[in-house]
């Protein structure tokens, strides 16, 4: 058997080990776009209200933790300011990403500690939870609406890291302003238009009851379905294709904080864009713009009857409608 030259061996271990190389790298690129939305996975996108073309983009996950932030925060009956606060601190904190670790025992959106009081791993774990228990310190907070933002948010979280929330705050206001409809028609996402097996409109109920409470959700008015039903939203049908959820929307006056029905129209609407790839919603249409999942541009067109108001009707209502 003819021996192999070392200068060969060397060649082989050479070519093998570019070749590793290149596998490294295609992974890493295919994970890095995985993690941050990149161009070929869904994403999400906020755009200032003013015009000023100032844009925040995120992924699917970022936007659900985002939407059950702002709704936590404002069925409480808080003020903007509060959850931009808890915005960028879940931002700097976790990346908006609900992550099982961090320093020490910290846990989930805002790496909140069992050890420290913050409640169970399970209860950390939950979005929802670990949302309500921030806003509960924060409200602890003397004048916190007019401190500046680090210094409200390091007030609650006793970072090492002091300064680092401030450098969230424009793209936690913008998100802010979005998810607590302030402003119209400024948050989009991709979507996934296709049909799943867990898809339906009891899903998104689950899910609104979960984010706003049933409270919330009585004072709404939720619809879904087709008859009337004993869950805390109500039912009936529109179309006939029972994959609609209705919510006609008024002016809310809940815990003291005052909100028109088109501010709150536009915090349900925009929650739902946020959770269209998690919960399948193929289309939201409210006061007489619509959003459709799957659209290159994922823009807010304006719509035909499905998303104005009913004729002689003074409340306008939110359509969520499932893929199935």
């Amino acid at each position: 058997m003819p021996k192999t030259s070392p200068s060969s061996r060397r060649g082989r271990l050479l070519r093998r080990g570019a070749a590793l190389l290149v596998l490294l790298a295609v992974t890493g690129y295919l994970a890095v776009q995985y993690v941050t939305g990149g161009a070929r996975m869904p994403g999400c996108a906020v755009v200032s209200g003013e015009g000023d073309g100032t844009r925040y983009e995120f992924t699917p996950e970022q936007a659900v933790n985002a939407a059950t932030i702002a709704a936590v925060g404002t069925g409480r009956g808080l003020p903007e300011r509060a959850v931009t606060i808890a915005l960028a601190t879940a931002l700097q904190e976790s990346a908006l990403r609900n992550i099982g670790h961090g320093d020490r025992d910290s846990l989930g959106l805002f790496q909140q500690r069992p050890s420290q009081g913050w409640g169970t791993e399970q209860q950390i774990m939950d979005p929802t939870y670990a949302a309500g228990a921030f806003y509960e310190h924060l409200v602890k907070v003397p004048d916190y609406t007019r401190l500046p933002l680090t210094q409200a948010a390091q007030r609650v979280q006793r970072s090492g890291f002091p300064e680092a929330y401030a450098k969230h705050e424009p793209d936690a206001e913008l998100l802010a302003a979005a998810l607590t409809g302030r402003a119209a028609a400024t948050l989009t996402c991709d979507g996934r238009p296709e049909t799943a097996p867990t898809a339906g409109t009891d899903r998104v109920r689950a899910a609104l009851v979960r984010d706003f409470g049933r409270d919330a959700l009585q004072s709404a008015a939720a619809e879904v379905g087709g008859t009337a039903s004993p869950s805390p939203a109500g039912a009936r049908s529109e179309g006939g294709d029972g994959r609609t959820v209705v919510l006609p929307v008024t002016a809310d006056g809940r815990a003291g904080k005052k909100r028109a029905a088109g501010e709150r129209g536009w915090q349900l609407a925009h929650w739902a864009v946020a959770n269209a790839s998690r919960l399948h919603i193929e289309r939201v249409a409210f006061a007489g713009r619509e959003w459709t999942a799957g659209h290159t541009d994922s823009r807010w067109r304006t719509s035909g009857a499905q998303g104005a108001p009913e004729s002689g009707s003074t409340a306008d209502a939110v359509r969520i409608t499932t893929t199935r």
